[in-house]
């Protein structure tokens, strides 16, 4: 049934709830820290061990770069007695899960403590997300098997999260078009008539509750494309600055592969070339294959890619770089015309992740561009919404 919408209430008539001045001065001496002056306010005993773990942490921006100094700061050495497993507990039973998730990031990203990710124990602690993941496939390489069991955790769940985000997002555009024309007897929600729907059911409004009874629902049709499969190939630059570029190409990849209208392909590359299609159905697989760093050879990339190419005009090459190219560019922009000249249909994205905010060298992009490949940077759903109008 379909209820009356209420009346938003004025912004000006919502009263926030009142945080007491104590509360608000704890808040404000655990964001400030001990040395901003504000030490003379007590901390219960909670307080203090959350005092604690963040001095742990943010006590690294003291320095010559910073502005904030201890006032008659006497020596000691509580917060640097704590281990990183002790730091890892005390967090996760003291702060809520978005300032686990923060905390855990600005540690590895901000001060690089990679013993967060080399140890079993503290793995096993750590809240997985992907700037975790990052740093595990940063540093696996260094990781004995123990370590690595346990970093195969944090990945597995990871790429579960991301494959259940992207999936949708990449599907939709593959499943055909709306056929207004047909109704469907199939209930899915994304196909529900809401106009025909509520001009069918009303002679079911009831004035007294002023609501629509809704007995007959109204569907859509879908109309099902059929059409002879595409070749995909996604060919992926895996330098470190490209990693989580490499993270959304392998899950995009893999759910690329399970379409019926696609044959998909992974190669990754830095000066070397690494064929990953064996094991594109497994993200995860694929990830933990991955060796990332070294130069960039794009030329080479390419050339192994029109190697895989059977029907010029029937495949797609996708090639995700920040297009600072690394051996001759010549030799990169020969690869590139050629496989436009053949009929094949060229994307060079600067940026694939959620949000597809580039960094790249402009100036070879634009050469790219003017010989036919077409240049941008894409969400996954975005790209996969790409394809779909290629190859229908």
């Amino acid at each position: 049934m379909i209820a009356a919408k209420k009346p938003a209430q004025p912004k000006s008539l919502i009263r926030r709830p009142e945080v007491d001045e104590d509360v608000r001065k704890s808040r404000w001496r655990l964001i400030l820290g001990d040395d901003s002056g504000a030490s003379g306010f007590g901390l219960s005993a909670e307080n203090s061990r959350r005092a604690l773990l963040l001095d742990y942490l943010y006590r690294r921006e003291l320095g010559p770069r910073r502005n904030i100094r201890a006032k008659n700061k006497k020596g000691g050495s509580e917060a640097s007695e704590l281990t990183v497993p002790e730091w890892i507990n005390g967090v996760h039973e003291l702060f809520p899960k978005r300032t686990i998730e923060r905390l855990e990031k600005d540690a590895i990203d901000r001060y690089q403590i990679e013993e967060i990710v080399t140890r079993p124990e503290i793995l096993n602690r750590a809240t997985p997300n992907l700037t975790l993941l990052k740093a595990v496939l940063r540093t696996k390489h260094l990781m004995n098997q123990e370590v690595l069991h346990a970093a195969k955790r944090i990945v597995e769940e990871v790429v579960r999260e991301l494959m259940e985000k992207l999936a949708r997002e990449i599907q939709t555009p593959f499943l055909g078009a709306l056929n207004r024309k047909r109704r469907s007897a199939l209930k899915i929600a994304k196909n529900f008539d809401a106009a025909q729907t509520i001009r069918r059911n009303l002679k079911h409004w009831d004035p007294e509750s002023q609501k629509l009874i809704v007995q007959n629902p109204i569907f859509f049709t879908r109309i099902r494309r059929h059409a002879e499969k595409w070749r995909l190939i996604i060919v992926v630059d895996q330098s470190g600055s490209m990693l989580e570029n490499v993270i959304h190409a392998a899950v995009s990849a893999s759910i690329f592969h399970k379409l019926n209208q696609l044959k998909s392909n992974l190669v990754a590359f830095d000066t070397q070339v690494v064929d990953l299609s064996e094991s594109v159905s497994d993200p995860v697989e694929t990830l933990l294959n991955v060796q990332l760093g070294g130069g960039t050879d794009i030329a080479n990339a390419l050339e192994y890619a029109s190697k895989l190419v059977d029907d010029p005009n029937r495949t797609i090459v996708v090639l995700i770089t920040d297009f600072f190219e690394g051996g001759p560019v010549e030799h990169l922009f020969a690869m590139a015309k050629g496989l436009v000249e053949q009929g094949t249909h060229v994307l060079g994205l600067a940026a694939l992740d959620g949000q597809a905010e580039p960094h790249f060298d402009r100036e070879i992009a634009q050469r790219l561009a003017n010989l036919g490949v077409h240049i941008g940077a894409m969400t996954p759903g975005e790209l996969a919404q790409w394809v779909a109008e290629k190859i229908r």
